[in-house]
């Protein structure tokens, strides 16, 4: 007889800590259960990740229905991340695979599962590429630019898709509202069903444990049963709404007093995957911290914190701004502080910058755009994010940060640039730039979480597994609702990673339920 073994996760290590989420509802009656739908696969989650499931398993024959409990389509970010792609190779990129795996480990801080990893390796490209082939010809694609410096090693695999003009199919303009559209329309094309302002609630076992379907509430009040003859998928996205679950899963969540806005990200799948036995991610999960708050943009400026002293090697990713933010006094937000050159000083430094919030969006091959970057300051100035003085002393005192503070940090920070050596944070001098020319500028910057990146531990056909390390029957879960590939931080190696992972995860996924 075959060894079981016990899996070392945190549904079966922590003792219940009294968080509401921790007990199941009781089930729904069967008296309030006003119907029941059945297909071969139930997918709970109509965004990306779902909808990627969905397309898939309904191109290769298996029947389905989608849930979702918001009302309309919606996915907020522009950037998905594949590997080795058609449109990369015509630029003549190529991601050295096995240096992406370690370098995402060391991130990860190696707290994640190997195997899901590669699924997102291997498979990333041959999902974004399916995913272009059902649009028709009907989306110019480009590789974004990624972040060039010594800090982090950020690779050229992030793609922006948008609508050509002569498209009249899609009513998106491009990113993840695209893809979502045109995954949408070939699982409606195959035959599925697609049900908005259904909020799934609970699962339901048969007498032998298998999950055979999920119960939930629709946009009439009354509550209907939707059962998959194969599988139910949870593609429920994270749970960065849910106070308690970043307590318990990711604190550091907490910390950041602007957040993205994402309706409905509550957790629901994570939940509903614990009552049913899966085990879940241990702590710390990662989360996404962008430096998006206020003005959204840094550069390799001088930073200063809300002392008015500097803080950090600026020469780094958008992540790692966000977290030295918050350690510091306030912790809300900094500023970075330029003057009148700053124009100038990206336009000579544009081959060696990239990255999100290091310099303005850009695809590979694109030039510098002066005018954009202006105008977005003097649109932020108006705003109230950014600031701009004549004089030190007036910059200081709009930005409310002790004056002599400032002047003894820009008088040190523009002695490490005449040196050209920063003993005091180790930036590379290419991007050591004084602030001696008024007009004086200040940024007005600060972290914002995104996502929360944690779920149920899957095997590689996406079956979520419980505490004795078999898999769950009839069980599934994909995207942000699955587990096992990140941990600790997000690893912006890849803009838009975790798109690319629902691309992944639905061929992988399809292919399961279809052996």
């Amino acid at each position: 007889m075959a060894k079981k073994l016990e899996m070392k996760y945190y549904s079966n290590l922590s003792p219940k800590r009294g968080y509401s989420w921790e007990t199941p509802p009781e089930p729904v009656p069967e008296s309030q259960i006003v119907e029941t739908l059945e297909a071969d696969v139930v997918f709970i989650g109509g965004g990306i990740s779902g909808l990627a499931a969905a397309a898939r398993c309904s191109f290769k024959g298996l029947s389905g229905i989608v849930i979702d409990k918001i009302e309309k389509r919606r996915a907020i970010g522009w950037q998905i991340a594949a590997i080795n792609t058609k449109a990369m190779a015509e630029k003549g990129i190529v991601i050295d695979k096995k240096q992406l795996a370690a370098d995402w480990l060391k991130v990860s801080g190696s707290r994640v599962q190997e195997d899901q990893l590669w699924i997102f390796i291997n498979r990333s490209a041959e999902g974004f590429e399916w995913m272009l082939s059902l649009a028709e010809g009907c989306a110019d694609v480009s590789v974004y630019v990624g972040y060039k410096g010594p800090m982090f090693n950020e690779y050229l695999g992030t793609h922006h898709i948008i609508k050509k003009q002569s498209c009249t199919e899609y009513t998106q303009i491009g990113g993840g509202m695209l893809a979502c559209e045109i995954l949408e329309k070939e699982f409606l094309k195959n035959g599925g069903l697609l049900f908005r302002s259904t909020a799934a609630e609970q699962l339901e076992k048969d007498a032998s444990g298998r999950v055979v379907a999920c119960i939930a509430k629709c946009s009439d009040g009354k509550y209907r049963r939707y059962k998959g003859r194969k599988a139910v998928v949870v593609a429920t996205g994270d749970c960065g709404e849910d106070h308690e679950m970043l307590e318990a899963f990711c604190p550091i969540g907490l910390r950041a007093s602007k957040k993205f806005p994402r309706i409905g990200n509550t957790g629901d799948g994570q939940k509903m995957l614990y009552w049913a036995g899966a085990i879940l991610d241990n702590p710390e999960w990662a989360p996404t911290l962008h430096a998006l708050a206020y003005s959204g943009f840094q550069g390799f400026f001088l930073h200063v914190n809300q002392l008015g002293k500097r803080f950090m090697n600026e020469d780094t990713w958008m992540q790692a701004k966000s977290v030295r933010c918050l350690m510091q006094p306030g912790g809300d937000y900094a500023f970075s502080i330029l003057d009148s050159k700053y124009l100038d000083e990206y336009a000579e430094r544009w081959d060696i910058l990239g990255g999100q919030g290091m310099a303005p969006l850009s695809t590979v091959g694109e030039g510098f755009k002066r005018e954009n970057l202006e105008e977005s300051i003097a649109k932020h100035i108006q705003n109230g994010n950014a600031f701009k003085a004549d004089t030190l002393e007036g910059l200081a005192e709009l930005i409310e940060v002790p004056v002599e503070n400032l002047l003894e940090t820009v008088a040190r920070y523009n002695e490490i640039v005449s040196e050209g050596d920063d003993v005091d944070f180790g930036k590379r001098s290419e991007l050591l730039t004084s602030v001696t020319k008024p007009p004086y500028y200040a940024l007005k910057w600060g972290p914002m979480l995104l996502d929360v990146f944690g779920g149920a531990i899957t095997n590689t056909d996406m079956n979520a597994l419980g505490p004795d390390s078999e898999p769950i029957p009839g069980l599934y879960a994909v995207g942000n609702a699955s587990g096992g590939m990140y941990a600790v931080d997000y690893p912006l190696l890849l803009n838009g990673n975790s798109y690319g992972r629902a691309l992944a995860c639905a061929m992988q996924l399809a292919d399961s339920l279809t052996k």
